[in-house]
């Protein structure tokens, strides 16, 4: 592990954790960060009056992802999407019902898939590039930019499903009577996913995140054909014509050994860490091959106090001396009182 504040370069310090260095003091951002624990959020998204004019509204997108920026100073920004936007750029359906999440069309066959277009609609992804370039051109260069996209594992789940369902068994169920169909359609989510990324590192991301928000799920074989292959690629047609992307894989409920495997078979600058995971034997086995992000429980920091004081050092003592970025175990939640980030933040930087 390189020593702290060895970069040479003047990064910004969530992108020197993930070259590998140990910053002087630690990264810290959060998922889902610009969100509807914030009132101004709250006043944009009404504004827009829907969840997908917001996103693709540049305007709007931009001025929610600057929001906690602005508020808390965070030392990355997050571009404010979805990760359905690529399904929905390929020609899904896609509704957002208030209260019960997004809402496809699923895309359950062969004949259902080849309906969709094999490239993205640059019409919907495009307004997207431009928020990302806007972002940027907003941002202190001490502050890093993040994009990201979906996992095909998990963007699939929700294809076939229509929806979000508690264990994602639709998708798991067509890849056991339908494997042909459902590689074909991770197949195409590899494809556009990797082009989604490779437009918003050039419109000006400095890294990005794969979200496998369902990677938990999957039985070890079945995590590495439909998690690690496929994220492995992706990574690899970034990489063919954006060398040295940063990009971190986030595969939430994943076994130390498949996190171990992952990180092996990709190459990913950092992986993200759920609230579940070991971190002292998560760092044995991956300490010194890639930054460490995460991993406080979100219901710590509902509850504040004592116990989110606690569980905060805890943390930042495993992880001492690592390349590691401070962050949730997966997204804040809506009810988060702002004066517990406050305090996080505050604790994280020693203030």
């Amino acid at each position: 592990m390189k020593e702290p504040g060895d970069n040479g370069m003047g990064l910004p310090i969530m992108l020197q954790a993930l070259d590998g260095h140990v910053p002087k003091r630690t990264p810290i951002w959060m998922m889902r960060q610009a969100g509807r624990y914030l009132p101004e959020y709250r006043a944009v998204r009404e504004k827009a009056g829907d969840f997908l004019s917001l996103c693709y509204t540049p305007d709007h997108a931009v001025e929610v992802t600057l929001q906690p920026i602005r508020r808390f100073g965070f030392d990355a920004a997050i571009l404010f999407s979805d990760i359905l936007v690529v399904p929905h750029a390929l020609g899904c359906s896609l509704t957002f019902e208030a209260g019960e999440g997004p809402r496809l069309v699923p895309v359950t066959n062969a004949a259902e898939l080849a309906a969709l277009r094999e490239e993205l609609d640059p019409g919907k992804i495009d307004r997207v590039f431009e928020a990302v370039a806007r972002i940027r051109a907003e941002l202190p260069r001490e502050m890093a930019l993040l994009g990201f996209c979906g996992a095909p594992w998990t963007v699939a789940t929700y294809m076939v499903a229509g929806r979000g369902t508690p264990d994602q068994a639709p998708a798991r169920l067509v890849s056991f009577i339908d494997p042909p169909f459902f590689a074909a359609l991770i197949d195409r989510l590899v494809e556009t996913s990797a082009r989604y990324l490779i437009g918003q590192f050039r419109a000006g991301a400095d890294a990005v995140q794969i979200f496998d928000s369902w990677a938990g799920v999957l039985d070890p074989e079945a995590f590495r054909r439909w998690t690690i292959d496929p994220i492995r690629r992706i990574v690899a047609a970034v990489r063919a014509e954006v060398p040295g992307a940063r990009i971190i894989a986030f595969p939430k409920g994943a076994t130390l050994s498949g996190l171990t495997e992952l990180v092996q078979a990709t190459g990913v600058n950092g992986v993200g860490l759920d609230w579940t995971a070991d971190r002292r034997a998560t760092r044995y086995a991956l300490g010194g091959k890639c930054a460490l992000q995460g991993n406080l429980d979100p219901l710590a920091l509902i509850a504040g106090g004592k116990a989110l004081d606690g569980a905060i050092d805890a943390l930042m003592e495993d992880f001492h001396g690592a390349a590691h970025i401070f962050n949730l175990g997966h997204g804040i939640r809506p009810e988060t009182p702002i004066a517990h980030v406050e305090r996080m933040i505050a604790r994280v930087r020693g203030s």
